[in-house]
Parts: C-alpha cells; structure tokens; sequence
C-alpha cells in the first residue's frame, strides 16, 4: 500500500463490492519542461514566430509546448538537460548504453542545439563507463559471415557469462540467447549446477513458449550443447545445430558481442545498484533490446513489434480512467452525438451534451459506432444517469422466465432478466436474491 500511495493510486469500492481503479500519470518532466521554456526568450521568440507563421520547423502543441517536428525542445536550462540525460544513460531502463544508442533513443522525443555534442561528452565523462567499459574497434573487414536470416527467431545464437557472483537465488552465470535477425537478446539467469534437462525446460518455458522452435542454433563447442541429449532435443524440434570453429569466433560473434554489452551492464549494476545483479537482469535485457542497434538502425523490439517501448523518460501523456464497469451489463453505445474534430489518427472530439459536460470529450475509435441516419428516426434526448465515478447503474425492466441451478449441496434460484437499453437478445440469468428490491 505504501508503494500505491506513492504512486497516487486511488481505490475505491461500490455497493455492490466491485473494486474501481483509477490510474493518474502525472507528467511532472513535461510539466517542468513547459515552465522553463516559458522563461527562455529565445523560446518566447520562436513562439511568436510560429504565431504569425515565419517558422515551419517549430510547431506549438495543445499544452503550449513548443515541439521541433515532433520532438520537444529543452530550453537552456543545464540542470534539466542534465537531469534528462542521466536519466536516458544512468537509470535502470538505460544501464550505461553508449552514446550512440542514448542518442538515437533520445532524439525520438527531445530536442535542443548540439544534443550530439553533449550526450557524447556527457557519457565520454561518465565516471561508471570509464570504469568498466573498454574501447572498441572495429574489424578490418569481414571474415566468414553467416548467410542473413529470413526471419524473426529463427537463427540463434546462444552462450554463457560464467563466473558471475552468487546471489541469494544461487545463480552464478548467465544464458544469453540472441536472434540474429532482429538482435533482440535474453538473459537467462541459471546456476552452474543445472542439468540438461534443466536447461532444456528453461528453454522451452522462455524461448519457445515466446518465439516458436527455432531453425539453427548456433553456439561454440561448449559440452552441454556437444552432448547426446541436447542434440536429440533439437532433433526432436527439428532444428539443425552448428558449432563454431576454433580462431573463427565470428561466427557466433553475435552472442559474444551481446556479452560485452551484457559485461558492461553487469558491472555498471554492481556499482550503481544495490541488491543481486539477478534482480536487474529483466531491466538489463530490456534495456538492450530498447536501445538503438548501429546494425540495423533500429532497436530489437522496434523491429519485432513495430514501436520502440516507453519508459518512464517519455511519460508526457496523462493516462486517465473514466469508466468503471458495473453490474452484469453496461450500456453499449449511446447517442448520437457530432463529431467535432479529429484528434490524431486514432481519437475524435465529440460534442456532448450539457449532463456529460464532466466526463472527457475525446474517446478512441474503438469506444465510437458510425451512426447511420434515416428520415424515420426520432431523436430524442437519452437520459443517462452518471455516478460521480462516470459509472452507469443498469435498471431491471422486466423478468422473462425462471429456472434452478442444481449444484452439489444446494439449489440456486435464477430468473432471466431484461435490462433497460438492451433488447430481448441481451437478458441475462440472474441470481434472484439480487434482482429483488431492498424493501421486498
């Protein structure tokens, strides 16, 4: 409960005992971001200018935000800048990624002048990073590259980070499972003891449970994957395993880079966070796949799932929620009402009438059905009784039959019920205790 407080969770409880939730975002950045550019006069300037319309890169939003595209431009104000970039390099969702990933996942929401210049400085002398990490170069050329994969997790590769400190779990090494078309990676924390038909479960319960069986399995010639067993389960999936050579490590190269990342974070966590580097690990494996990859110019998730997934860094938007349901049944659709405006791709403004003047005047396109008008209709003014929660109490017309539940120890009374605003085709079997009045 005190982690709810702090998130300002309100929870309340009906009559009828159903609990109603009501999620607030506040977006405290944004907030703090609007109050600075208000006191930057160049930003005052450049409000003007879109005003009377001698700027098209600069946009102002419905807040009063000024945007560049649609990007939000930080003011010159070094502690906010700051604050946001330790965010974007030093928090759990970002764990010490380099600048080139922080830049790339930073220019998708903010701008401000040289944002380059300075993420490359801030992290050049981030003091975590020049004690863990260690200069890369890249290769002089290609050596034997593997032939590019057709799809999703169907070409993997796989390999350990052993010698890891024990934590309270008792897990001392890694699994890192890496798909070579999409780079997106698990981090499997296992223990040195695990058998094979330990190793075998966790990979069906955390790779093929998500991603299917896949179709090549590439690792070097570590024994559990050299053995017997292993090689008659991917049998058994159908999949064929290869094996790397010695003084050839390009070919799993993949997983081994992954591991450096995987290193850095590793040893960034035990400095900066307490408590078992098992219990990052998922913010870790996050962290990665979020991030942009020089390779295929993107993040894994972006190119699994489309969208690159939010943190608590780009939490600009107020989630709100309106409608608790209550009862068997709630109404489906009420109306018609104008459309006003489009709002985004997705979401229209609707003009409600005087009784709905609280409740929020923009709903997703999911909550709308097209109305379809015929000169026979008469249109008249729907009465609908709102709680002070936006909630709709549902009203018993009519019972239309009766019958008896038969359980094992006793005999349950039902009656089938026709709601108010609901035909014939929607009565419900209702207990009949609860459809009787409270004076009855």
């Amino acid at each position: 409960m005190v982690e709810l407080r702090k998130l300002r969770v309100g929870l309340d409880t009906d009559n009828q005992e159903a609990l109603l939730a009501t999620l607030h975002v506040r977006p405290v950045l944004v907030e703090r971001i609007l109050a600075a550019q208000s006191q930057d006069p160049l930003i005052c300037m450049l409000r003007v200018e879109v005003a009377n319309d001698d700027r098209i890169d600069c946009s102002v939003r419905n807040d009063g935000a000024l945007m560049v595209g649609n990007r939000l431009y930080i003011p010159n104000d070094e502690i906010l800048k700051r604050e946001i970039l330790e965010e974007a390099h030093g928090s759990a969702f970002a764990m010490h990624l380099g600048s080139t990933k922080m830049y790339h996942t930073l220019r998708e929401h903010y701008w401000w002048p040289f944002l380059k210049k300075e993420i490359s400085e801030y992290v050049r002398k981030c003091l975590i990073c020049q004690q863990v990490k260690v200069k890369r170069q890249k290769p002089s050329g290609l050596l034997q590259p593997l032939p590019i994969p057709e799809w999703k997790w169907e070409h993997l590769t796989m390999d350990f980070v052993f010698k890891l400190p024990r934590t309270q779990n008792k897990h001392d090494r890694v699994w890192v499972i890496v798909d070579r078309l999409t780079k997106s990676a698990h981090f499997l924390p296992v223990r040195a003891n695990y058998t094979l038909n330990k190793l075998a479960k966790i990979f069906i319960d955390e790779i093929v449970r998500l991603h299917g069986v896949p179709v090549c399995i590439i690792s070097d010639r570590d024994p559990r994957f050299t053995s017997r067993f292993w090689t008659k389960l991917n049998e058994a999936f159908g999949t064929q395993l290869q094996f790397s050579t010695a003084f050839h490590p390009q070919t799993d190269g993949q997983s081994e880079r992954t591991i450096q990342t995987l290193e850095d974070m590793l040893r960034a966590c035990a400095l900066q966070f307490r408590g078992d580097w098992d219990e990052k690990l998922p913010l870790m494996e996050f962290a990665d796949n979020n991030s942009c990859q020089t390779s295929i110019e993107m993040s894994p998730i972006d190119a699994l799932y489309g969208k690159q997934c939010r943190t608590p860094l780009y939490q600009d938007e107020v989630g709100v929620v309106r409608f608790g349901k209550r009862g068997k049944l709630s109404p489906r659709y009420i109306g018609p009402y104008e459309i006003i405006e489009r709002v985004g791709p997705i979401a229209y403004r609707l003009a409600l009438p005087a009784d709905l003047a609280r409740l929020h005047d923009v709903f997703h396109i999911s909550m709308l059905r097209k109305y379809i008008s015929d000169p026979s209709h008469v249109l008249e003014d729907q009465p609908v009784e709102l709680e002070a929660d936006f909630t709709y109490v549902e009203q018993l017309v009519q019972i239309l039959d009766w019958k008896t539940q038969v359980l094992r120890s006793r005999e349950i009374p039902l009656v089938k019920v026709l709601w108010r605003s609901h035909p014939v085709e929607e009565a419900t079997w209702e207990p009949e205790d609860q459809t009787r009045r409270p004076n009855e």
